[in-house]
C-alpha cells in the first residue's frame, strides 16, 4: 500500500487520482474496523462495542456508562459494555449502517435519522405532536412506544429504549426566529431527516442536512445561519458561540433510541437479552432526571455567555406545520399511530 502511495506521488499524478486513493485509504481503514466483531467473546466475557456521536459530560454518555456499570453488575463480569464517543467510530447515519452489518453492537441515534431506516419512526419528526412532556413519556413508555421499538427488526435494528431528548428549538446568528416569517431566506441546519427538511421548508427557511460534528465550522464559515436542537446539546456543543439568539418554540420532542444490532441481539443468550434490557431500561429512568438538570444549566450558562433567549408565540408555527400534520395523518400506517398517539390520555 506504501508502494502505491510512493509511486503516486513520484509520478505526480492529478488531485482526482490523490482523491480516489485516499477513499480507498479510508476504506481499507474502515473494513478493518468491521474485521472485529461487536459481540465477541473474550475468556468467556461478552463484549459489546457502543458507539454514539456525543461528548463525555453529555447526560446521554453518563446514562449509558450506568448501563454499562449495571450489565457488568448484573452477569457478574461475564458481559461487558466498551464505549466509544465523540463520533469515534462514525456519524450516526453510519454507525446505524455498521449495527445493520452486526459490525457495532449497540448506538444511540435520533429517531428523526431512524426514520430513513424504519418509516413507522417519522411520526416522532411530526410538528407539536405532543401536548406536553407527561404524554410524550407516557406514549413512548407505553404499548405505542414499545410496539416502536422492535418494528426494526426486520431493518436489523431493535430499540432497547428511550433517551430524553427534550424539546428541538432554533438558535440563530444574526436575529433570533420570532415568527415562522423570520426563517424566510434563512439556512438552517437539520438532521438527515426528511421530516424535518420539510417542516423547514414549510415555515418558509433552507433546510441543510449537515452531519453534527461538522456543525460549528458551518456555523463560523456561514453554510448555515442556524440550527435547531434541545438546550444541553446547544450548550454543550458550544454552538452558542457563535448563535447568540435562541427561540424556544420547541416545535418538535425527538427522542433518542437506543439501538442494538439483531445479529449481536441474536447472539446473545436470554439472560444476557434480560440483563441487557433491565439495564438499559434503569438507564433511561436516570438520563430522565439527568437531563431535567442539564436542561436548566445550559438554559442558565448560555444566557451567562450572552445568548439572547426569547419564547416565541407558537400559534403561528402550529398553523403553518399544519399540512404536514394532514400529509401524515392520511397515510394509513402513521395515520394508525397517530391516532392512537392522540388517545393517549
Amino acid at each position: 500500500m506504501m508502494t502505491t502511495y510512493k509511486k503516486i506521488m513520484k509520478t505526480g499524478e492529478s488531485m482526482k487520482k490523490r482523491f480516489q486513493f485516499r477513499i480507498v485509504t479510508i476504506s481499507l481503514a474502515f473494513l478493518c474496523l468491521l474485521s472485529f466483531s461487536s459481540c465477541q467473546t473474550e475468556k468467556k466475557v461478552t463484549v459489546i462495542k457502543l458507539g454514539h456521536c456525543l461528548t463525555i459530560v453529555h447526560p446521554v454518555h453518563k446514562a449509558m456508562v450506568f448501563m454499562a456499570q449495571q450489565v457488568a453488575e448484573k452477569s457478574d463480569g461475564k458481559m461487558r459494555i466498551d464505549i466509544y464517543p465523540a463520533q469515534q467510530l462514525g456519524t450516526e447515519r453510519e454507525m446505524v449502517e455498521l449495527l445493520q452489518i452486526g459490525s457495532l453492537g449497540i448506538t444511540k441515534v435520533s429517531a428523526s435519522v431512524i426514520e430513513g431506516f424504519v418509516p413507522a419512526f417519522k411520526v416522532f419528526t411530526i410538528p407539536y405532536l405532543f401536548r406536553d412532556d407527561i404524554h410524550r413519556f407516557k406514549v413512548e413508555e407505553g404499548p405505542i412506544g414499545r410496539d416502536l421499538l422492535v418494528r426494526g427488526e426486520k431493518y436489523w435494528l431493535r430499540g432497547l429504549c428511550y433517551y430524553d431528548a427534550g424539546s428541538r428549538s432554533f438558535y440563530t446568528k444574526d436575529k433570533p426566529i420570532l415568527t415562522p416569517d423570520d426563517l424566510k431566506g434563512i439556512k438552517i441546519r437539520t438532521m438527515e431527516s426528511t421530516t424535518a427538511i420539510k417542516m423547514i421548508q414549510v415555515m418558509g427557511g433552507s433546510a441543510t442536512p449537515i452531519a453534527w460534528g461538522e456543525l460549528y465550522t458551518s456555523l463560523q464559515q456561514g453554510i448555515v445561519d442556524g440550527a435547531e436542537n434541545n438546550p444541553p446539546s446547544f450548550q454543550l456543543s458550544k454552538h452558542y458561540e457563535v448563535c447568540k439568539y435562541y427561540s424556544i418554540d420547541e416545535h418538535t420532542s425527538v427522542p433518542d433510541v437506543l439501538l442494538i444490532s439483531t445479529v449481536v441481539w441474536n447472539k446473545l443468550t436470554p439472560e444476557e437479552q434480560k440483563i441487557l434490557q433491565e439495564a438499559a431500561d434503569a438507564s433511561a429512568k436516570l438520563q430522565k432526571e439527568l437531563w431535567k438538570v442539564a436542561t436548566q444549566e445550559a438554559l442558565a450558562e448560555v444566557e451567562k455567555a450572552g445568548v439572547k433567549i426569547s419564547y416565541p408565540d407558537k400559534k403561528a408555527f402550529v398553523k403553518i406545520v399544519q399540512p404536514i400534520y394532514d400529509e401524515y395523518a392520511a397515510q394509513p400506517e402513521l395515520g394508525e399511530i397517530m391516532r392512537a398517539i392522540q388517545e393517549v390520555e
